[in-house]
């Protein structure tokens, strides 16, 4: 299935970037970053991904292919024959750059139809698959785990290997997503100067005109503090919430209110049951998901915005996209130290930096309810760090250079 903008440009410099996804896709960095604002600098992108279930919207590529909808073996197994016709149908003429992105595999075969059709290879790397697929697994077995968890292990032994053995190795470019990942790579041999880290941003176009503050129902009153994204077990949404407990001592009436939901059927409902059992269970409310501009109605209305990152090797290699939204929108932000949110936080001066710990988020959380009329100045400085810093304008700015470097230089 193939749908082609008629906008695109002929004199850009065109990237046939390949992804994991269903398309249309909800990742940003896809979308905003590539269909958006990329081609204000002379770079279009031709994307291969699946097909979802949501209608083909135009996203600003300049050709979308997907593969047919079935069962998921079907659907692998179109997806592979689409990207290997992609791959070798792509003409020099038409295509400067072969991009994967997350996936090992495709990555070895796009890496060598890249190398035969002397086209420069870039592979986006924007999170630690291979070791997060290992990770499960080796927990899976420890918890029991029979055939199932040994067969993903052994893909992820040999997609990690794969990766920096040959993948990384022999791409002419790496895009990571922090400097964090950068320098886990670099252990693994890969020179830093091949490697160029694109953390995530925010559409500041979208936020110019701040949402209208709302809500929600019957809470119209009090402190509340919001979170935004998903509640997955991952997350560890309990810490917030044990944070919420330790706030109430000081502020008995404060409240949460997670906008978001868990990916899993019953994610939601065993926070509430945590809730319930350390006693705020009538002080904590989740909306499920939301389009974006009513989750930003509510993170608007609330005094401040909590942004949770649970520590260890994979998580403090991504890019937190939750502090820089309530930074967008000058909320009264705090989070905890994550690596890539500690430098936003330390570099802006305009949110609260705190440690990973309930005790740590209360604490920031009273100081903002204490005064808000100092946490709404210092707030204030937010948008015009993530404008200068964050914002995907920059971002496309940066990637777009170092395409038309990579480029010249074959």
């Amino acid at each position: 299935m193939s749908e082609r903008n008629p906008g695109g440009s002929a004199g850009a410099l065109r990237v046939l970037q390949l992804v994991p996804d269903a398309l249309p896709t909800f990742r940003v960095d896809v979308s905003v970053l590539f269909g958006k604002y990329l081609p204000r600098y002379g770079v279009q992108c031709d994307v291969v991904g699946k097909t979802s279930d949501a209608p083909p919207v135009d996203q600003g590529f300049a050709s979308v292919r997907r593969a047919p909808t079935g069962k998921k073996w079907r659907v692998e197994l179109s997806y592979l024959w689409l990207y290997v016709r992609a791959i070798f149908k792509a003409r020099r003429e038409e295509c400067n750059v072969i991009q994967v992105r997350d996936m090992v595999t495709h990555g070895l075969i796009g890496l060598m139809c890249a190398k035969l059709k002397r086209v420069p290879f870039v592979y986006w790397m924007s999170y630690l698959m291979s070791e997060a697929r290992i990770d499960r697994a080796r927990t899976s077995l420890r918890n029991g785990g029979g055939l199932r968890a040994r067969m993903v292990l052994l893909k992820g032994l040999v997609e990690y290997s794969l990766l920096y053995n040959v993948v990384l190795r022999f791409a002419d470019h790496v895009f990571v997503q922090t400097d964090t990942m950068l320098e886990r790579v670099e252990q693994k041999g890969i020179p830093r100067s091949k490697m160029t880290p694109v953390p995530m941003g925010v559409d500041m176009e979208a936020v110019m005109a701040r949402p209208e503050p709302r809500r929600p129902d019957g809470w119209e009153t009090g402190p509340l503090l919001a979170y935004l994204g998903a509640l997955d077990p991952v997350r560890q949404i309990d810490v917030i919430i044990d944070a919420l407990v330790l706030i109430r001592q000081v502020q008995p009436d404060v409240r949460l209110l997670l906008i978001g939901d868990g990916s899993a059927k019953g994610d939601a409902q065993r926070l509430l049951d945590h809730a319930a059992k350390v006693g705020v269970g009538d002080a904590v409310r989740i909306t499920g998901w939301l389009p974006i501009q009513e989750a930003w109605q509510l993170l608007v209305g609330a005094d401040a915005a909590v942004s949770y990152v649970p520590r260890g090797r994979i998580l403090d290699t991504g890019s937190p996209t939750k502090v820089l939204e309530y930074m967008a929108l000058g909320i009264p932000s705090l989070g905890n130290d994550n690596p890539d949110q500690r430098v936003v936080m330390q570099e802006a001066d305009a949110g609260w930096l705190t440690d990973s710990t309930p005790a740590g988020l209360a604490d920031a959380a009273i100081r903002i309810l204490a005064d808000p009329q100092s946490a709404a100045r210092r707030a204030a400085a937010g948008p015009a760090y993530i404008e200068a810093k964050r914002s995907y304008r920059v971002l496309a700015e940066m990637v777009a250079q170092r395409y038309k470097v990579l480029v010249a230089q074959q």
